[in-house]
């Protein structure tokens, strides 16, 4: 009987996992089926399904959005912001979390608070400071904006595992005649994957889907990312929905291609702080 019981609780707990699973992604599924359907039947029957595959949504979109210079755009700032966050983030973080005086926790707090400030509140002095000094449009500019707004989640977060570390391991390093460097480069730093690697997730995600920074700060059409390129391409008024689907399709499609890729690599560093 009990072995009913616990067969029949675990059929019972893997159909809800599939129900949640199948309604997280309706809304993809839904944004999918429709990114193949024309705009009429849209209108006339929203929820159906199409009855011929509307390939030319997709062969307007590429055209019109200049998708693949968009997404190298978006993978290059991506990449470029998550790696200079991850590196100067644990930079900052190495000494704050080795330092134990008052000034140091206040120091820490204050980073704390760059948190909980929106973007639109930092938007106008990061765009008068990059107007007075020339990187308004440029690839530098939109990636250092970027990196300042993810370092104070960053140097927050790396405090915390860094603080974890045994001392042991410092102090040994010490007696070694390491210097504060070689000890977070060689010793701290091949330790910070499991942080590394759950940071990177945020950071991309909200790189990659930023929309307030790159609208203002970049005017260049061959500068845009995917986001401001679907902006562009859809429009603020008069929104149509065969043109909507497909570039919602193509504006999330390298993310998803990347996180399928690479996931086995991003599960694999979550979890390896798990067990010590």
């Amino acid at each position: 009987m009990t072995t009913a019981i616990r067969q029949l609780h675990g059929v019972l707990v893997h159909a809800a996992v599939l129900a949640l699973v199948l309604l997280m992604l309706t809304p993809l599924l839904y944004m999918l089926t429709m990114s193949f359907r024309t705009g009429t039947e849209i209108a006339e029957h929203p929820l159906g399904l199409p009855t011929e595959l509307a390939w030319e949504n997709y062969t307007r979109a590429f055209a019109s959005m200049n998708y693949l210079r968009s997404v190298a755009n978006s993978i290059g700032i991506t990449v470029s912001v998550t790696v200079l966050t991850a590196l100067f983030g644990s930079m900052a973080a190495f000494p704050l979390a080795r330092n134990s005086t008052p000034a140091a926790r206040i120091f820490i707090m204050l980073v704390a608070l760059g948190l909980a400030t929106p973007n639109f509140v930092t938007i106008t002095p990061i765009f008068v400071i990059f107007r007075d000094l020339g990187l308004l449009d440029t690839y530098p500019g939109i990636i250092l904006a970027f990196t300042a707004l993810n370092l104070p989640l960053a140097v927050f977060f790396y405090v915390g595992f860094i603080g974890s570390i045994p001392k042991d391991l410092l102090e040994a390093a010490k007696l070694d005649n390491c210097s504060d460097w070689q000890i977070f480069w060689h010793i701290i730093r091949p330790l910070l994957g499991p942080a590394t690697a759950t940071l990177s997730l945020f950071v991309m995600l909200m790189v990659w889907n930023d929309f307030t920074y790159p609208l203002l700060l970049l005017t260049d059409r061959e500068k845009f990312t995917v986001t401001i390129s679907v902006y562009r391409f859809v429009g603020n008024q008069n929104i149509q929905p065969d043109m909507l689907f497909p570039a919602a399709v193509l504006g999330s499609l390298p993310l998803l291609v990347l996180f399928v890729v690479f996931q086995r690599r991003i599960v694999a560093g979550v979890t390896a702080g798990a067990v010590k």
